[in-house]
């Protein structure tokens, strides 16, 4: 499994074990300017790690709704459905960031060396609560 957390300046990868239980932060996609060439990037992730599915952050609002974030998100996500041949899902990433910097702060990761590896630590946050969520029975 794959996971991408959306962001303007980067795009935050993480990876499931084999066995669908466990989440990592797997590094960051820096944005280029040229989805194409971001997209690529991916692709070639998805392949070099032989993921079998891609989960994508949806940026959905506190209240539950779908703003300018979330609507570019979702035109991103079926950029990359088109063009990745393993299934692509949008999920809730409400929170990720936020426990993401909690989780790397708690580890001794000062503030300003946070920054780049907070989006592969929210990727990897959203990944492991869909990894929980669908167990390994059919979630691979």
């Amino acid at each position: 499994m794959l996971a991408l957390d959306l962001g303007t300046r980067r795009i935050g990868v993480a990876v499931s074990d084999a066995t669908a239980t466990l989440a990592s932060p797997a590094g960051v996609v820096e944005r280029c300017g040229d989805r194409s060439r971001e997209h690529a990037r991916i692709a070639g992730l998805v392949d070099e790690l032989e993921a079998e599915r891609v989960v994508v952050g949806m940026p959905i609002g506190l209240d539950g709704s779908i703003g300018a974030a979330a609507t570019s998100a979702t035109e991103e996500i079926a950029q990359l459905a088109a063009l990745l041949a393993v299934p692509v899902e949008a999920v809730d990433e409400r929170f990720t960031t936020v426990t993401a910097h909690q989780l790397l702060e708690a580890s001794g990761h000062r503030s300003r060396s946070r920054r780049g590896k907070v989006d592969a630590a929210a990727a990897a946050v959203m990944l492991q609560v869909w990894l929980d969520g669908h167990g390994t029975e059919d979630g691979r």
